[in-house]
């Protein structure tokens, strides 16, 4: 009797530590930092690939390295491709793996975020994971897992329901929706504001 007890507590631990593995927003940065900047973004949308280019690697260099600044990426797939792609950034061992692979998907999205055959698109998001030292098989485990599905889903209504998101990227900085230009520019002058 105490043995099988024992074992549902295990395989329920498992199960939690998992999902909240999978569920936990992709944050970098000292959690201390004075400044959140939020940005709820769809994997396949252009100006969220332009936005991660223009703007988070100067604001990594300048202020998250600094430790002024926590970034979070909030995903918000609105297609099966960018979902898809979300759970290839999931599969990366750790936070810093995981934000290289965001990397790599936003860089080449002109590349795997073409046509409507999800098959060709799975494939080409595989090749990027492979690029990145993880193995095919871990790859296409994370693209067919339901857990890390439900989980991105689960963050998708979250936010919406929250945040009231209309497009992507969103971005928010301490909790208040940035309007102005997606450029480095004026992106510094809002953060230094603030600091």
């Amino acid at each position: 009797k105490n043995k099988y007890f024992l074992i549902i507590i295990f395989v329920c631990t498992q199960f939690f530590l998992f999902t909240n593995s999978f569920s936990e927003t992709l944050k970098i940065g000292d959690k201390n930092a004075k400044i959140t900047v939020k940005v709820f973004s769809s994997l396949t949308c252009p100006h969220c690939a332009s936005f991660h280019q223009e703007i988070f690697e100067k604001l990594k260099k300048n202020y998250i390295d600094k430790k002024e600044v926590k970034f979070e990426h909030h995903a918000f797939p609105l297609d099966l491709a960018a979902l898809n792609a979300e759970k290839i950034v999931r599969c990366g061992a750790n936070t810093e793996e995981k934000f290289k692979l965001l990397e790599k998907i936003y860089n080449k999205q002109k590349k795997w975020a073409v046509g409507s055959d999800i098959k060709k698109i799975n494939e080409s998001l595989i090749m990027i994971g492979i690029e990145g030292q993880i193995q095919r098989s871990k790859l296409e485990k994370c693209l067919n897992d339901s857990i890390s599905q439900d989980a991105i889903l689960n963050e998708r209504i979250e936010a919406q329901k929250k945040f009231n998101i209309t497009s992507t990227p969103t971005i928010y900085i301490n909790d208040k929706k940035y309007e102005d230009k997606h450029e480095f520019k004026s992106f510094k002058k809002q953060i230094d504001k603030l600091l």
